[in-house]
């Protein structure tokens, strides 16, 4: 049996129209011996369980889906995907197909050059293909989230992400969490590194989010991540020098 060294995890709500050809641009981008799919359903009314179920099992790599029966959320999509992981390094995208899966092989070239424990390789959009209106909110709360965190973060909305399986275990975990995966990271004493990525245009259905439902849980959240990481001890610890006779 191969070793797997990437775990690919992907929450989906209602994406059974994205999630095919998406599927296939993540086996024709990485090694297949190497990398399985995590897909977990987060209690989607389509008929997306049934098409993955069809689907992956055409698919060259290794697969398992996960079904929540009702929708928990994003954070816990992702959290209950890494559980379940086998990776050495886990690799977030969003199922919508806005990230290109090709640029997942630049990220774990990036994170190959890692010589610490923890990390988070985060992409930075490129030429984005959102409404005018979504590109000045994220240019909005981007100023906003370096001003509170300074997480050295360029582009906190871009689902593509790799960072080591026992770095992300490691993080507190909340609801919302997902969104804070380089600043938790950070409070871990990790690299934060922003590598430029390809970003398309949905194709199929609509988000899921909206300026309302990311706002006001946002400035919330924001600000007790900002408190934990006001209490970190944790670098203190590691740079301490013990003598022992």
């Amino acid at each position: 049996m191969h070793q797997i060294e990437i775990s690919v995890v992907i929450p989906a709500k209602n994406e059974a129209k994205n999630l095919p050809s998406l599927l296939i641009e993540i086996a024709n981008s990485l090694t297949p011996e190497a990398t399985e799919i995590i897909i977990v359903d987060d209690g989607s009314d389509d008929d997306t369980s049934a098409l993955l179920v069809s689907l992956t099992d055409s698919l060259p790599l290794a697969c398992k889906i996960i079904t929540h029966p009702n929708s928990c959320g994003q954070s816990t999509s992702v959290y209950h995907g890494v559980l379940s992981a086998r990776g050495k390094w886990v690799v977030t995208l969003d199922a919508d197909g806005q990230n290109d899966p090709a640029d997942i092989p630049k990220l774990i070239a990036t994170a190959k050059q890692e010589s610490g424990v923890h990390f988070c390789i985060i992409g930075h959009r490129q030429q984005r293909k959102d409404t005018q209106w979504k590109r000045m909110q994220s240019k909005v709360a981007n100023c906003i989230r370096q001003w509170i965190l300074n997480d050295g973060t360029s582009d906190s909305g871009c689902g593509l992400k790799l960072l080591p399986r026992s770095t992300f275990l490691q993080l507190p975990y909340f609801d919302h969490m997902h969104r804070y995966i380089p600043a938790l990271t950070k409070r871990l004493g990790g690299n934060i590194v922003c590598v430029p990525v390809n970003h398309r245009a949905r194709l199929e259905g609509q988000s899921n989010y909206n300026a309302w439902n990311r706002g006001g849980a946002g400035v919330i959240d924001m600000l007790g991540v900002r408190w934990l990481m006001y209490r970190n001890k944790l670098d203190t610890i590691n740079k301490a020098i013990t003598y022992e006779k």
